[in-house]
């Protein structure tokens, strides 16, 4: 592997003599550094180098072999010794373990990013050295007799012990002051020592809460213990209809590894899951797994990285960047809900947690299991041309059955003017109520009305910064854009033709819905659960607890109410737009709604009483809406791979999108065509574009989509380096790579 130089004539370290140590960087260099150690490194070791006129910290790099066949380096010069900068020192912490700097390597190698990005990603917390040992007072065996002691110091002897206590500490237990405690010390009458610290993280206990599983639990749960006794890499797809307890039966193939002192990495797609996940984690394990996501505070993110990298949290549950700990004998990879979206990571490094996942497991050479009731296209290829395995759970766990699923035609039981809730909904959520049970509304859309339109002269709220209408927030009397975060207050009058109180409302969204549940359900307990009311784990946890405490009996809620949730009195769920995400022409839209739908419905009826689901439609022929009320997932999935296979859309075929941004319009079309003229041309290989993106402008930037389509058997990544290889990219106008695009956004 060639690496890159960083010289400075001026740096104090210009002797010959040393090592030439590569070093990666988390910043966006094609490669490693070279720099001047004066002492052997290993690689993995983080060590501080300096960089420009500060101090980074770097990982020692080394060549590998488990990069794509095809990749290799940009080239860079061999610099003298005595030209290189000198290495800092070495940080006293765990090295990355080999499988780590391997993985990060794949992944930068397959999302054409720099390396040092990909890097940064395993280090997104304030390493620093290995923090000082806590330190103590224990009582010695000097004799007192030659020593003054004052009631103060004879206070404070009698609380020492040979249980080491911090200054603070003792001088509390004592009733005295820090200076009596060192005055001692000085004296010879206490002696300080280390304070062993015990990890926050207890060892799970695999027979702790063995579970009493059904027959068909209990044979697929051999298969997933046999999979991780087999001590090697395999993928299997564990499906299950909603309710059918696949959380407790792959808890066991975790009991496995644990009996085999390996650790566990369960991949969760939102952070609100991790609340009851965690719940019965605990009950079947006896402790608390590790947790690790983006809302942990620095201190925790510390403790749970030197955790996980010295094998001290045995079992870590955490959105996709979990991917990225330093797992020293990882033994065993789970991604629940694996086909959710939010697996993919859309901005900086662009890569998907569920193939990630993959790579990882293949990596350590340790299964994996893919886990959700509603399949990805992508894992069902994979199933059927045998690459992996498949256990199916079809019954939902003791004795539930799967809800009915009904169609309101909204043509024909619409509801009155300016309200979004039909008659025949209306009536199943009163039913409901009355007889002492709860109740779901769904909508996947925030804030109140998804426009603001003015009824004198047309004029429409947008956002100044994005091509995307500003979504109104009445709660907060704002109006606001999801893609970039911009805020203004409702306007008392149209800023285009000043016509006061001409601003109205189009459309619902679940502020609206809310609203109108109150006017109708006039004794309901309502509980709005979205991610503008849960924006903590805290919240989320406490939301649930209200609805398993029944202090709620109505809940409307956005997709986060999709999510894997076991309310045993809930048996109604009425989805107030079916239709929405239907539109728009995304490769994958159908495939979605029917997930996103299914997923709702199944939080109906999971315990003794049957469930209902209406779904609010416009277009009942639609081929999902068919699927739902059959409740036939199998067959809906067999069309749609039907519709890709011919013309080798994912997953029979692959893509990759080229998004060019630029500050003005004219910079974003002058590099596309640029970049067009450029196109390869080969068989199986087709490109599209460039044209506007969905989203033409976003956050002030322009932007153009080009789209690299080609069969199954090409790889995308070798065509595009060799495409952009002459493409100079000028001023702030920026070129991202997404490789096999989720949205076309």
């Amino acid at each position: 592997m060639t690496t890159h130089t960083l010289t400075n004539p001026k740096d104090n370290g210009k002797s010959s003599s040393g090592h030439r140590v590569s070093v990666l960087v988390p910043l966006p260099f094609p490669g490693p550094l070279d720099y001047l150690s004066h002492e052997a490194l290993s690689p993995g070791e983080l060590v501080a180098v300096p960089l420009g006129k500060r101090e980074v910290v770097g990982c020692v790099w080394e060549a590998t072999t488990h990069l794509p066949p095809d990749f290799q380096r940009p080239v860079g010069k061999t610099v003298p010794l005595s030209r290189l900068r000198t290495i800092g020192h070495k940080l006293e912490v765990q090295p990355l373990p080999p499988s780590l700097r391997h993985f990060i390597d794949w992944v930068a190698a397959y999302t054409l990013t720099p390396p040092g990005l990909v890097l940064a990603m395993a280090m997104r917390v304030h390493l620093g050295d290995t923090p000082k040992p806590a330190l103590g007072w224990v009582r010695t065996q000097k004799p007192e007799e030659k020593i003054r002691i004052t009631p103060s110091r004879r206070a404070v002897l009698d609380a020492a012990s040979h249980i080491p206590m911090t200054t603070s500490d003792l001088a509390e237990a004592s009733s005295t002051s820090s200076a009596v405690v060192r005055g001692l010390a000085t004296a010879g009458l206490l002696e300080q020592v280390v304070i062993s610290a015990s990890s926050p993280f207890h060892p799970p206990n695999p027979d702790y809460g063995t579970p009493r599983l059904s027959e068909e639990q209990e044979e697929v749960s051999k298969k997933l213990t046999n999979l991780v006794e087999a001590h090697h890499f395999d993928v299997l797809l564990l499906e299950g209809v909603t309710g059918s307890g696949k959380t407790e039966v792959y808890f066991e193939a975790i009991a496995a590894c644990l009996r085999q002192q390996k650790q566990v990495l369960v991949l969760l797609p939102e952070i609100a899951l991790s609340t009851q996940w965690t719940d019965r984690f605990a009950r079947r394990f006896g402790v608390e797994p590790a947790i690790w996501h983006s809302d942990l505070g620095a201190k925790r993110r510390r403790e749970t990285w030197h955790a996980v990298a010295k094998g001290e949290a045995q079992v870590v549950v955490g959105a996709r960047s979990a991917l990225f700990l330093p797992f020293e004998t990882l033994g065993l990879i789970i991604v629940d809900e694996e086909h959710e979206s939010a697996f993919k990571q859309e901005e900086g490094v662009m890569y998907h947690g569920r193939d990630m996942a993959i790579v990882r497991g293949r990596l350590v050479n340790a299964p994996v299991i893919l886990v959700s009731a509603t399949p990805s296209l992508e894992t069902l290829a994979n199933v059927e041309s045998g690459r992996y395995q498949h256990e199916l759970l079809t019954s939902r766990h003791g004795g539930a059955t799967m809800p009915s699923v009904s169609l309101v035609d909204m043509k024909e039981n619409s509801p009155e003017r300016g309200f979004f809730l039909s008659p025949k909904l209306c009536t199943a959520i009163d039913e409901t109520l009355a007889n002492g049970e709860q109740a779901m509304l769904f909508l996947n859309r925030r804030g109140y009305a998804p426009l603001t339109l003015c009824r004198a002269c047309g004029y429409r709220a947008q956002c100044p910064n994005c091509s995307a209408w500003l979504v109104e927030h009445r709660a907060r009397g704002v109006l606001t854009c999801h893609h970039c975060g911009h805020i203004e207050r409702i306007p008392k009058e149209c800023p285009q033709c000043h016509a006061e109180n001409s601003l109205v409302p189009i459309g619902p969204g679940i502020e609206r819905i809310t609203e109108e549940a109150k006017q109708r359900f006039l004794d309901a307990k309502i509980l709005v659960m979205s991610s503008d009311t849960l924006a903590s784990p805290s919240a989320t946890a406490e939301a649930i607890r209200q609805i398993a405490d029944e202090e709620v009996n109505l809940i409307i809620g956005t997709q986060i109410v999709a999510k894997g949730w076991h309310f045993p009195k809930l048996t109604l769920v009425g989805v107030v737009d079916a239709d929405l995400g239907l539109g728009g022409g995304d490769l994958r839209a159908a495939e979605r709604t029917v997930q996103l739908l299914h997923q709702v419905a199944g939080r109906a009826g999971r315990a003794a009483h049957a469930g209902q689901v209406y779904l609010q439609s416009y277009v009942g022929e639609h081929p999902v809406m068919k699927a739902l009320i059959a409740n036939d997932f199998q067959s809906f999935m067999e069309q749609e791979a039907a519709q890709r296979r011919p013309s080798f859309w994912p997953p029979y075929g692959r893509l990759a999108a080229l998004i060019i941004s630029a500050a003005t319009a004219e910079a974003a079309d002058a590099l596309a065509k640029e970049i067009a003229l450029y196109a390869p041309e080969r068989e199986g290989v087709q490109i599209l574009g460039p044209a506007p993106a969905p989203l033409a402008v976003l956050r002030g930037r322009h932007r153009r989509r080009l789209l690299l389509r080609t069969m199954r058997g090409i790889a995308v990544q070798p065509i595009l380096r060799d495409w952009l290889k002459d493409i100079k990219v000028k001023g702030t106008t920026k070129i991202e790579i997404d490789i096999d695009p989720i949205s076309f956004l």
